[in-house]
């Protein structure tokens, strides 16, 4: 099976996409079949040379943050392998992320530029976020944007036809890219070393705001390869990706691993269970991905209405704990017999572990598999930070070259991440058997996974304290069948002040991501605490599952 010729840590995705072209030059990269596109590695190349002098010719600079927030749309890959080409940082904005969570990450990454489409739910959704953020842009000349809420932002890019005030739109911007010569993106491409950050994504923490995870071309295209290799993936492949890009998921598992593998990309723009069958079925797509809640979908619309799934081979389930049955269909009803289990976390590029092509079905369904190759992990005592034994819990640590850069400007956080060894930790606690193999047990963190999302409560608390009502407020996760878990708040009343649960929610509405708007609201007088006056959120947790009649969605067994 011949592979693209390149080395980790001595590529940047940049070359990466030329080598890919020069060696595959024929074979099959980027399709979309509802939309007529079908380019070739060679015509994606070219594609993407063009973006990236657009972006120079627009005055970007090596190193400036370029955001993105768009779903799944052409314009993202091309967004992605052209700032890796032309040498901006691209930073990845949650596609459910509101006014509140949008002015965070745009001020604190400090982009200077937005490109963005008009909506995912509604067509003019961004755009009245935007404007509610930037009320300047209605009368600034594009690429002239002056904020006072984001004052490095400078140019906003529509991603569509209609020509919006303040702002680019994307034809405009491609068709300034004949100012710049080949020989100048040459330059600019060969001036950037593979340990140089190309990429930032937003992760939260147990405390405080969401930090941005900074990671190099070496992070990438390594942790892609290694994603690569476990699914055998070649050009003889096409992937069907229908996890969102602005997640690890979509643009590494996703459309990276493609790339260095000479793997062709088909995304779907919005999840929708019928598209996916309809791509899988019309590009003849031999690997998917999806968190459990996507193939269950999947497996529910193949009982309405047939569809050919008969060249699926492989693909990855990740994204929160996998259902044993979910696994055992997607093999018996898609075919797709090789599918993998994959564990990570954002800070690792984002994969640590993985189950192989060749692993029994028991393996599968039980653990997240062994570290991926190149990569480093241990199990320690979150006390003592000493290894322990095969089959005792502790806390997954990993090491290698897929472990993040540091988190952007938060130099206090990184340190607690990464220890002085280089050994990151994930905060989750974990049991590795004598071959390797990991099971994921609990969190050190209270993190709640809803359908694949990453919730902190923290971030929830935070921002439902900004209510003139709250007097506190504690976030847990409760069991959910659909989602694996939901979103409950315990909330405190200042003293005099009576509020609904609609009330609490409209109150979120459009502020915060539809997702960490707490599915339950309970009102509460006190909370159970330690003798030492410590919340224990654990019993919160008891308490809403109970009160839920959730108890059989937390037996459900999952790797």
């Amino acid at each position: 099976m011949q592979l693209p010729n390149y080395e980790v840590g001595k590529t940047t995705i940049g070359q990466l996409v030329d080598i890919v072209a020069e060696q595959f030059g024929d074979s099959k990269a980027l399709l979309y079949h509802t939309m007529g596109i079908d380019y070739s590695y060679r015509q994606f190349r070219d594609k993407c040379n063009e973006v990236a002098k657009a972006f120079m010719a627009m005055g970007i600079e090596k190193g400036e943050k370029v955001a993105i927030w768009a779903n799944n749309v052409p314009e993202w890959v091309l967004a992605q392998f052209s700032t890796a080409k032309m040498g901006a940082v691209l930073v990845t904005v949650n596609t459910n992320y509101r006014s509140f969570e949008l002015e965070y990450l745009m001020k604190q990454s400090d982009s200077t530029t937005l490109l963005m489409i008009g909506g995912v739910r509604e067509a003019d959704e961004y755009i009245n976020v935007i404007n509610e953020v930037c009320p300047e842009l209605k009368t600034a000349e594009p690429g002239k944007l002056k904020s006072a809420k984001l004052p490095l932002l400078k140019n906003v890019v529509f991603i569509g036809k209609d020509k919006l005030p303040g702002m680019f739109t994307w034809d405009e911007v491609m068709g300034m890219s004949s100012k710049i010569s080949d020989a100048q993106l040459k330059a600019r491409q060969d001036s950037m070393d593979p340990d140089d950050v190309i990429n930032m994504q937003y992760t939260s923490g147990t405390t405080g705001f969401p930090k941005g995870v900074q990671l190099t071309h070496t992070n990438l295209i390594g942790n892609a390869k290694s994603l690569a290799e476990c699914m055998n993936l070649s050009s003889k492949d096409t992937m069907c990706i229908p996890v969102p890009f602005f997640h690890c998921f979509g643009c590494v598992l996703g459309t990276l691993t493609c790339v260095v593998s000479s793997a062709a990309m088909a995304p779907v723009v919005a999840f929708k269970p019928s598209d996916v069958l309809e791509t899988v079925e019309a590009s003849k797509c031999t690997a998917l991905h999806g968190v459990p809640t996507m193939f269950i979908a999947e497996l529910e619309e193949m009982k309405k209405k047939k569809y050919d799934t008969s060249h699926l081979r492989t693909g990855i389930m990740a994204g929160s704990p996998c259902p044993i049955e979910v696994m055992k269909q997607v093999i018996s009803d898609m075919g797709a017999g090789e599918m993998c289990i994959t564990y990570g976390q954002t800070e690792a590029s984002p994969g640590i572990t993985m189950t192989r092509t060749t692993d029994q079905l028991e393996r599968k369904v039980s653990t997240v598999g062994k570290s991926l190759p190149n990569v480093e992990v241990k199990i320690v005592d979150p006390a003592t930070g000493e290894e322990v034994p095969r089959g005792v819990q502790g806390e997954l640590c990993t090491r290698g070259y897929h472990v993040m850069k540091g988190y952007y400007k938060n130099p206090e956080a990184t340190a607690k991440a990464i220890d002085k060894d280089k050994w990151l930790h994930t905060g989750d606690l974990a049991i590795m058997d004598e071959h390797g193999y990991c099971k994921i047990t609990g969190r050190i963190k209270d993190m709640i996974i809803r359908g694949g999302e990453n919730i902190y409560p923290r971030e929830i608390e935070e921002f439902l304290y900004t209510n003139d009502k709250v007097k506190d407020v504690q976030v847990v996760g409760v069991p959910s069948k659909k989602y694996g878990e939901e979103v409950a708040a315990y909330v405190q009343l200042k003293p005099g002040q009576t509020a609904t649960e609609e009330e609490m929610k409209a109150f979120c509405k459009d502020k915060i991501s539809f997702h960490k708007i707490p599915a339950f609201i309970f009102f509460v007088n006190e909370y159970p605490t330690t003798a030492s006056g410590k919340i224990q959120k654990y019993k919160l947790r008891e308490d809403a599952t109970k009160a839920l009649g959730r108890e059989e969605d937390a037996k459900i067994k999952t790797a």
